[in-house]
């Protein structure tokens, strides 16, 4: 963005030809100097922005993986619960049929 042409009007008449013409030109260096790193840093966030993406996917998939997981061990540990409570019912029954007799 050019500085406006009565600004730098007013800048050369207030500090002459040569520092006017000089502190608009820095200041057209200064903004297109902004200009590019923010273009830099826009392209910065777009990659960072990226590879969270692609880190949440991973993440999300591990998650499943591990729910599943659990799952699997929840079903297990049912199973061994169950003959487990069997054989102890068991037990106690052929022991009261013993002490019966």
């Amino acid at each position: 963005m050019a500085v406006p042409r009565p600004l730098s009007k007013k800048v050369r008449e207030a500090l002459g030809p040569d520092a006017g013409e000089d502190l608009v030109t820095w200041l057209q260096e200064m903004r297109a100097e902004h200009d590019e790193k923010l273009a830099a840093i826009r392209g910065d966030f777009a990659e960072l922005r990226h590879e969270m993406q692609a880190s949440e996917s991973r993440l999300i998939e591990h998650i499943h993986k591990v729910e599943v997981r659990v799952g699997e061990v929840k079903a297990d540990l049912m199973k061994w619960s169950l003959v487990f409570w069997v054989g102890a019912v068991g037990a106690i029954a052929a022991l009261a049929g013993v002490l019966r007799n």
